[in-house]
């Protein structure tokens, strides 16, 4: 369980979250979305810590998350346009992140597998395609069997092969009971994944629930036309 109160976080007088309370519970994926400066990407670094609330608290498993590092040994992250030290290869940027978690980690051969990645082990990341970049993000993300899950548009770039894999996996964490929140503005992807739906508007939530009870609020059936009834209402 994720549940952010209150959260606010303000850059000079811009106020990116104004009040933001909403809950991410286990065994459920559910979407973060809403237009371009709405706030996705700061309450997304509010939940993992990269950016410190201007107020209100951030719990993960029941912990505040403020100041609090160890909650981040539950997270595995998976960012949009993932970096790596362009002189390192596949193999050494596992390696360094096995030393740094130092935590009991899945089966690292099946899941390099899984994702296609054994053939780019001793590749530096700099030759890398950013599909393949993002396989190894995906890898990196699963890796220490986190019980939350922040995946920001996890799917670009990657190959449909690696992407019906990829939300495979989703899936099946997801039923193992891990919380997963989830960013992607294919909504197709979301309508597939996510049974929950966070919309930002501004920085303030127009509507947290489930995707039944948001097609029923705006008597769409497609999540692509009834996000849209959010946005024209709002």
């Amino acid at each position: 369980m994720v549940r952010v109160e209150e959260l606010t976080k303000r850059y000079g007088a811009l106020e990116a979250l104004k009040g933001v309370t909403a809950e991410f519970p286990p065994g459920k994926v559910t979407a973060v979305v809403g237009p371009n400066a709405s706030g996705k990407s700061t309450l997304m670094k509010s939940i993992l810590g990269l950016v410190v609330p201007s107020g209100g608290e951030v719990y993960v498993l029941g912990e505040p998350a403020r100041k609090n590092p160890r909650v981040r040994e539950h997270i595995g992250y998976m960012p949009q346009d993932p970096r790596f030290p362009e002189n390192t290869t596949v193999r050494e940027v596992v390696r360094w992140i096995e030393e740094l978690r130092g935590a009991p980690k899945l089966d690292l051969d099946g899941l390099l597998e899984y994702f296609g990645l054994s053939p780019h082990l001793d590749q530096p990341t700099r030759v890398l395609s950013g599909g393949t970049r993002q396989k190894l993000s995906a890898v990196l993300a699963f890796l220490f069997d986190p019980e939350v899950l922040i995946l920001d548009e996890p799917t670009a770039g990657l190959d449909p092969l690696a992407s019906s894999r990829f939300k495979d996996r989703v899936a099946a964490e997801r039923d193992r009971g891990k919380t997963v929140i989830l960013t992607s503005h294919v909504m197709s992807e979301l309508e597939e994944l996510a049974e929950r739906l966070v919309f930002l508007l501004e920085g303030e939530v127009v509507f947290a629930g489930d995707l039944e009870e948001l097609r029923e609020k705006t008597g769409e059936a497609r999540l692509e036309r009834a996000v849209a009834r959010l946005m024209e209402a709002s």
